[in-house]
């Protein structure tokens, strides 16, 4: 590339509801009229004319091989410990067993801190350190946590950490041992996130999910690898576990502007299915009323921490995918997903989170019901390893 051609093709940030727009030099959270997420939007007409395929895949860097399609303008600002590039690996066994010709899974559990958390929080965290940002706050079920402690350590910035007395032991550990401050609270998530704001009014910036613009840009690279690996030729169908929905909206988001680019062999768009729990599914009910929102879940339980998200601040834009995508949203059990976890590792040697698991589980279901079609290619996403909850749960 030339040296005239910019680290990045940042234009402005938008507001997912109203669209107006936002600088994204100056400290950004939300819209405060809409109190909706913003989107970071780029130049791709620009870009168009200076980026190609073969020159992304050219930079070995994980993630930052898409530095243009990125939030950052320095590339003295990025903090890694080398995420992204997480690798799409065939389930022959599994896909014998299901009747089905082609079915991939996504294994994000080889990302570091164990969880495709690490993709989004290497994001918040480099354009935190890009904008000045020293003292980071996020209320997480675990591997959100964990991710944020390491890469603020990384940076040399201050991290607290709020969680649920229940969270997995060992995401508690690695956020000590990284040097957060880590608070435990009793109830969900959404508790964690009440008290969180105590240090906002503090001065502590909220790295929540969709609170700020750029974790979702780091998961946006989860959709970029995707059609890397299928030759620019997207799946049929995309299984993903959806809490927050970060991934879920970025992995569309990365098709959207692929297709701008023009990188796409064709106009075919994958049906996205969102993966919930069935004791926390306020997505797959607001699917079944045809509503555009979610509605507060109570008493949400399930053994899939990351799953156990009463009301996504994103959820207007999840159902913005499923509708678009003309895809589905189904909630699972947990014996459906702990089987699914067994399975996955008996049949393939792949040791799912139980989130990870869940898509697996939805997709014995959809093909039991038939709404998966035996020679369709299938992805699932595994959103984080095995090891980091297997206490908890065997």
């Amino acid at each position: 590339m030339t040296s005239n051609v910019p680290f990045s093709y940042l234009s402005h940030l938008e507001c997912s509801r109203c669209e107006q727009r936002f600088d994204p030099a100056r400290v950004q959270t939300f819209c405060p009229r809409c109190n909706a997420p913003l989107l970071a939007r780029y130049d791709l007409q620009a870009a168009k004319e200076s980026l190609s395929p073969q020159s992304i895949t050219a930079d070995q860097r994980p993630t930052w091989r898409w530095h243009a399609l990125l939030p950052l303008t320095d590339p003295k600002n990025i903090v890694t410990l080398g995420e992204g590039d997480a690798p799409v690996v065939e389930l022959p066994r599994l896909a014998v067993s299901l009747g089905m010709q082609r079915l991939f899974l996504k294994d994000e559990g080889r990302n570091p801190t164990h969880s495709f958390k690490a993709r989004g929080l290497a994001l918040a965290v480099s354009k935190a350190n890009e904008l000045g940002l020293r003292r980071l706050v996020i209320p997480t079920a675990g591997n959100a946590g964990s991710a944020l402690a390491s890469y603020a350590a990384r940076a040399g910035i201050k991290a607290s950490v709020f969680m649920p007395k229940d969270t997995p032991p060992a995401n508690v550990r690695q956020c000590r041992i990284a040097g957060a401050e880590v608070t435990l609270v009793d109830g969900l998530i959404s508790d964690a996130a009440v008290l969180a704001q105590q240090c906002v009014q503090e001065g502590w910036f909220d790295v929540s999910t969709f609170k700020e613009p750029y974790r979702l840009e780091g998961k946006k690279v989860m959709g970029f690898e995707i059609a890397e690996r299928f030759g620019w030729e997207l799946p049929d169908v995309v299984i993903y576990p959806t809490g927050g929905g970060t991934g879920f909206v970025g992995i569309w988001k990365a098709f959207q502007e692929l297709a701008e680019l023009g990188w796409l062999n064709s106009e075919e768009r994958p049906r996205m299915v969102a993966v919930q729990a069935e004791g926390c599914a306020p997505v797959v009910q607001a699917f079944e009323r045809g509503w555009d929102h979610c509605e507060f879940w109570q008493n949400a339980h399930t053994v899939a921490g990351g799953l156990r998200v009463p009301k996504s601040f994103a959820d207007r834009l999840i159902m913005d995918v499923l509708h678009e995508s003309h895809g589905l949203a189904i909630a699972v059990s947990d014996p459906e997903i702990l089987s699914a976890q067994q399975e996955l590792s008996k049949q393939e040697g792949i040791f799912a989170s139980s989130e990870g698991a869940a898509p697996l589980a939805a997709l014995r279901k959809l093909m039991a019901a038939g709404q998966i079609n035996p020679n369709e290619k299938v992805l699932l996403l595994d959103t984080g390893s095995g090891l980091i909850n297997v206490d908890m749960l065997y």
